[in-house]
């Protein structure tokens, strides 16, 4: 269900925001919401900050994320 949700939520334009990633129906990028979580904003915080946006548009940008890292990356060096 959560990749449905993703799928509703996220969308890719390239006359919006130089085609980044960005919450459906604003100008949000998806990046920007994640990197806030990162640094320690809560979802109600942004809920606060950005009234365009849901709980469920900060959740489907955290499971766009977590869709990004099952990618299957082949390095050229292993970094420990």
């Amino acid at each position: 269900m959560a990749k449905e949700l993703m799928f509703e939520r996220i969308s890719v334009d390239p006359k919006i925001c130089h085609g980044q990633v960005c919450v459906k129906g604003t100008r949000i990028p998806v990046h920007q919401i994640l990197h806030m979580l990162a640094n320690g904003d809560t979802i109600d915080a942004l809920l606060e900050e950005y009234s365009s946006l849901t709980r469920e548009d900060i959740l489907a940008c955290i499971e766009y994320a977590a869709e990004l890292t099952e990618e299957q990356v082949i390095p050229d060096k292993v970094v420990a």
